[in-house]
């Protein structure tokens, strides 16, 4: 999936056999301008995505993009303005808006919580807990807010989670049949290994072989121990029960990363909207 592909879907999804209203109502050599703006403060994400869906609706509608993706807005701030043929710009209104709204609240959202951790060593990660089809940008709007996007999907990287280790029966047996899977299929993927507690740590560091280690419902107490017992032979993450107020906690662990599931499931759009401009 590419924005590309993703545009031509939900346009296909809003459109249907037509803007009827529009068509309808609106002269069909009309032309006008619309200006897109802010009616909430926060960080700018979707722009070069609302612009694709202008785009497709019209591949002669004018975009101009007056803000860039990762500034920082305020309420009444144009962000861009759209010229053509005024059917063209209704219908292609609401999808542009929805994209650059609910991307533009992932964004804020996320800066909000890297000023937390700012000036510490720890990366803030996002999740795969995203809206299904759109993770493409979801996790692109993580990154303009100024977060890291964990894997993308199930393809790119090896993560065994507690349900993973259950039904392997164990770490050992779940990491050396992830070794051999490796092998046998000639794949060269990183690998991530959730603990629950301090004996699976042990356990985990006993048996090896992987890449990174999941600390998962650590308190920042307990974080911090794990990482001495750790002592920098694996990348570390820590993830569960972790709040835009304690984040901070933990990051002063030292921890290499904190990944937070809220980033793209927990989010409100930042209200923005398009007028006509007369």
């Amino acid at each position: 999936m590419n924005i590309k592909d993703l545009v031509t879907l939900a346009l296909e999804e809003d459109l249907g056999d037509g803007d009827h209203t529009s068509l309808a109502t609106v002269p069909h050599d009309a032309v006008g301008e619309a200006v897109m703006y802010a009616k909430q403060n926060g960080v700018l994400s979707g722009m070069e995505v609302a612009k694709e869906v202008f785009k497709q609706v019209d591949k002669e509608i004018i975009v101009d993009i007056l803000i860039t993706d990762g500034s920082k807005i305020n309420v009444g701030d144009k962000v861009m303005v759209v010229k053509g043929r005024s059917r063209s710009i209704l219908s292609a209104e609401r999808t542009a808006l929805n994209f650059v709204q609910r991307m533009s609240g992932i964004a804020t959202f996320t800066n909000e919580i890297v000023n937390r951790i700012d000036g510490l060593h720890t990366k803030l990660l996002d999740t795969r807990k995203t809206t299904p089809v759109n993770r493409i940008v979801e996790k692109m709007a993580v990154k303009t807010g100024g977060g890291y996007n964990h894997r993308f999907g199930l393809f790119d990287m090896i993560m065994i989670k507690d349900n993973h280790v259950d039904f392997a029966g164990g770490i050992e047996k779940a990491i050396n049949a992830t070794l051999s899977y490796l092998r046998e299929n000639n794949k060269d993927l990183k690998i991530e290994l959730e603990v629950r507690n301090f004996e699976e740590l042990g356990e985990a560091l006993r048996v090896g072989g992987i890449h990174r280690i999941m600390l998962d419902n650590f308190s920042p107490a307990e974080l911090k121990k794990a990482l001495k017992i750790i002592d920098g032979k694996y990348e570390t993450e820590a993830s569960g029960g972790i709040s835009i107020e304690t984040i901070r906690d933990y990051a002063e662990t030292g921890v290499d990363f904190i990944s937070v599931g809220a980033l793209t499931h927990q989010i409100k759009s930042l209200d923005l909207s398009l007028k006509a401009n007369f």
